[in-house]
């Protein structure tokens, strides 16, 4: 077992709640998560992603709907196609395999028309967000299996940046769209990457209604720990996170090209009503 207030105090700084005893190997997994970009160049064992996969699909699935799919590349020049149109960031480049999670709403147009059904639902907002919750309940999984096979993971969010280039790449069908990305390799020993911070449970835990009184006194905290963090991950983020978070949704621009997505998911026949 390994103790918990060492793991709490690496994702809470000096604001960790303080709660004795250990923590189980799934909890010590879960708090010690933090993002890998430097991965080893040698395949993954045989079988890994179809372990991960199978964790994926272990996660809770609306009615059992299962609206979503993942897209795994392994081809070293079709994965580079993928990490221009997403950032251009060559850690996925890199790293043995991509997954690309999808929301998949074709799957149920399929069957709706198989069993003689109008399928009205699928035209309405609630499908894609279902669809959008149930990929990302799967990611989660394929995440906490994907480390515990001594993996690393990075998401990706930059897989929406150029959606119709994407799309194209994949061969999508109509009602399929990529959420976001995640790659996956294993981690090379000497990265130096560490354990993010994260706002102090007080800002995000909120007992029995939603509270903001003391909001601004916790955001301060969290901008020194914050700050203290990128100092010591050479990180160029000047500000704290508040201004780092406020310039990433300042503008459109700011957006990176996301801000077409409710035309593009309408173009894909996404009725969202």
């Amino acid at each position: 077992m390994t103790a918990l207030k060492p793991l709490l105090e690496q994702r809470y700084g000096a604001d960790a709640p303080p709660l004795p005893g250990d923590a189980n190997p799934i909890l010590t997994a879960m708090l010690g998560h933090k993002s890998v970009r430097h991965f080893r160049d040698t395949p993954l064992p045989a079988g890994t992603l179809e372990q991960i996969v199978a964790a994926a699909q272990s996660a809770a699935t609306s009615s059992n709907l299962q609206t979503w799919s993942v897209i795994a590349l392994q081809d070293p020049a079709h994965k580079a196609e993928a990490a221009t149109l997403c950032g251009d960031q060559d850690f996925i480049r890199k790293a043995p395999l991509f997954l690309l999670f999808c929301a998949d709403l074709n799957r149920l147009t399929t069957v709706s028309e198989q069993e003689n059904l109008p399928g009205e639902g699928l035209d309405y907002f609630e499908m894609f967000l279902m669809a959008t919750i149930d990929a990302s309940l799967a990611a989660q999984n394929a995440a906490l299996a994907a480390e515990s096979l001594g993996c690393g993971i990075c998401y990706v969010g930059a897989a929406r940046n150029k959606p119709r280039e994407l799309t194209a790449l994949l061969q999508l069908p109509p009602r399929v769209f990529a959420l976001f990305g995640m790659a996956i390799g294993i981690p090379i020993e000497d990265d130096n990457s560490t354990v993010k911070p994260r706002l102090p449970q007080p800002e995000i835990l909120h007992r029995e209604i939603y509270h903001t009184e003391e909001r601004s006194h916790w955001i301060d905290r969290y901008n020194a720990t914050a700050t203290d963090f990128y100092l010591a991950q050479h990180m160029n983020v000047t500000g704290g996170w508040s201004r780092h978070s406020a310039k990433r949704v300042a503008t459109v621009q700011s957006l990176t090209g996301r801000d077409i997505l409710y035309a593009f998911l309408k173009e894909r026949s996404f009725g969202l009503k």
